[in-house]
């Protein structure tokens, strides 16, 4: 299976990005917990136009991350794996079931709590993370195997996108959401129109994204409703939509996604850590993204197999996929993202950022070592 120039560029981008994401993790909780620990946390925090720094990296630059999501989606549905029913059936199936699972673990240890909330945090799987760890494989690694992988996580964004809108949007306002609408719509006369110049997409979406923050709904949905608004054409490199993919992935992957680690990994590590992994919503978590991930992907594609729904990709087996679930239950970017929306209080913010990253640690060890040890190397 030959991949396609923007694929890989896509993939190897991913596979820098985990790494840097890794070293900016790793200085923020050693800044955190050093000396200067406060001053560091307090930078986040300073205001600035009504908004924390930290408020505008994830409402504002977030949204652009979410803008190259919708691209690669796009990409996916005309071009790529998920542009042939039986070819996006096993993904698709991979996702739900990677959705589902961990939600339901969530839900059963914290029913009835008031942080039953945070059931869409162990949902999401970091693309960045997943495809890094993968790509240090190296050539054992079958095409059709980074292909299955980036459509599974590409979908469980696309989830984990529309979750945010519906269960994360806490005050609708209902005029502001028109206005966006209405610039949504404008845009897509636009694309009916061939209108092919970037400018004037980005300068409405910018309005877009204004009136989605003020509505309610969180303004990164404004990224993914862009994204499909901007002309696909036939998909070469030529058209819109590649040319602003092609410009997006070294920013994204190198300037935004590091500030958000940055931002979003200062934490103070002062507490016990059997008591916070103790918490009901930290076993949530953790159970979800190291057992729930693995267990509802491998379930999800097995019955959908057996079902004749979908069919193992060529030279993957079974062991593959399940390891390929390990991976999915690196949560890191969009589980942080996500619990920002769904806990107020800072202590338990905080104690699931660092369950989040010890699971997302554990998870991609063992996914590691699981397809280290079953996929054969190629001469």
């Amino acid at each position: 299976m030959k991949l396609t120039k923007l694929f890989k560029e896509f993939f190897e981008s991913e596979k820098s990005t985990g790494i840097i994401l890794i070293g900016c993790t790793l200085i923020s909780l050693l800044l955190a917990n050093s000396a200067i620990g406060s001053n560091y946390i307090d930078i986040w925090q300073t205001q600035f136009s009504g908004h924390s720094i930290e408020q505008w990296i994830n409402d504002g630059l977030m949204a652009i991350f979410f803008l190259l999501i919708g691209l690669e989606l796009e990409r996916e549905i005309y071009h790529g794996e998920l542009s042939k029913i039986k070819n996006a059936m096993l993904p698709i199936l991979g996702a739900i079931g990677g959705i589902a699972v961990p939600a339901a673990i969530y839900i059963a240890f914290n029913y009835g709590t008031p942080e039953q909330s945070g059931s869409g945090i162990p949902m999401a799987t970091d693309i960045a993370f997943a495809l890094g760890i993968l790509s240090l494989l190296g050539k054992r690694v079958p095409n059709t195997l980074k292909v299955f992988l980036a459509a599974l996580a590409i979908i469980d964004d696309l989830g984990a996108i529309i979750i945010i809108a519906v269960f994360y949007t806490k005050t609708l306002m209902f005029t502001n959401l028109m206005y966006a609408l209405g610039i949504f719509a404008f845009l897509l006369v636009l694309n009916r129109l061939k209108v092919r110049n970037l400018i004037p997409y980005l300068v409405a979406g910018v309005f877009m994204w204004y009136f989605m923050l003020l509505s309610g709904v969180h303004a990164t949905i404004a990224g993914v409703l862009l994204a499909f608004a901007i002309p696909f054409g036939n998909g070469d490199e030529k058209s819109t939509s590649y040319i602003l993919q092609h410009f997006l992935h070294k920013p994204v992957s190198f300037v935004i996604l590091p500030i958000f680690a940055l931002a979003n990994t200062a934490i103070i590590l002062n507490g016990d850590f059997g008591e916070i992994l103790s918490h009901h919503y930290s076993i949530g978590i953790a159970t979800g993204l190291i057992v729930g991930k693995p267990l509802g992907i491998f379930l999800a594609t097995f019955i959908g197999v057996k079902l004749g729904l979908g069919k193992l990709p060529s030279r993957v087996k079974w062991k593959h996929i399940f390891g390929v679930g390990l991976l999915g239950g690196i949560g890191f970017t969009m589980s942080i993202f996500i619990t920002l929306l769904a806990f107020e209080d800072a202590t338990i913010i905080n104690n699931s950022k660092l369950v989040i990253l010890l699971s997302s640690l554990l998870a991609g060890l063992l996914g590691f070592t699981t397809l280290r040890l079953t996929l054969k190397k190629r001469k």
